[in-house]
């Protein structure tokens, strides 16, 4: 399990990494536990987790209720940013929280690839 969780938090050190627009992530079950997490001070995990998953799974019965066939992202726009989650696999979620000026197309781009590494190690 530590092995796990060390993996997951050097994948998500690795997503930061690659973009400066990235301020936190986190990988979360889809029934609102952490699993790893790269959140600054101040910031509550658990919270972040309920909220992740409670969203995921709206923006999930949403699509499908409305036609809008499998769910890709939700993407949360607010004033000083953005929060976007991800499906990374079939009981995770990836979440990342980025600044306001982000260039977006990139932060997806590189939360895909790592959805996609997360998938494999959970």
């Amino acid at each position: 399990m530590a092995k796990r969780t060390d993996a997951l938090e050097s994948i998500l050190k690795d997503l930061q990494g690659a973009s400066a627009d990235i301020e936190a992530t986190a990988v979360v079950s889809v029934d609102g536990l952490v699993i790893a997490s790269a959140l600054p001070a101040g910031v509550e995990e658990d919270r972040v987790a309920a909220m992740s998953a409670a969203m995921l799974s709206l923006g999930e019965r949403t699509a499908a209720e409305l036609g809008r066939g499998t769910l890709d992202q939700v993407f949360i726009k607010g004033a000083d940013g953005y929060v976007v989650l991800m499906s990374a696999g079939r009981e995770s979620v990836l979440t990342a929280l980025a600044r306001e000026d982000a260039k977006l197309g990139l932060i997806f781009l590189d939360m895909q690839r790592t959805a996609e590494e997360i998938e494999k190690v959970v």
